[in-house]
């Protein structure tokens, strides 16, 4: 599939992109996070590795689209968890 991300068109594949992030070990899990296989990576993280550019180059958005677009599952990781409450108080 072809997709712009910091104004460079690229050609990826989902299976490419599983193979490149293969050994990779997750950043912690903050923000927008895309999940490949078993492992959770923040979507700039992967940006940086498929597109071996600068994170600082590409938007969050930009990276989550075409993610998304191949199949993957994006999600969104808040920075603190969220409080349990119990119903029966």
């Amino acid at each position: 599939m072809r997709c712009v991300i910091a104004r460079f068109p690229f050609d990826f594949v989902m299976s490419e992109v599983q193979q490149m992030m293969s050994g990779v070990r997750p950043e912690p899990a903050v923000g927008p996070c895309v999940v490949i296989g078993r492992r959770t990576y923040p979507v700039k993280q992967v940006g940086e590795v498929i597109t071996r550019q600068d994170r600082r180059d590409f938007t969050a958005l930009e990276v989550t689209r075409a993610l998304t677009r191949l199949g993957f599952t994006c999600v969104t990781h808040s920075a603190v968890p969220a409080p349990t409450t119990d119903p029966l108080d």
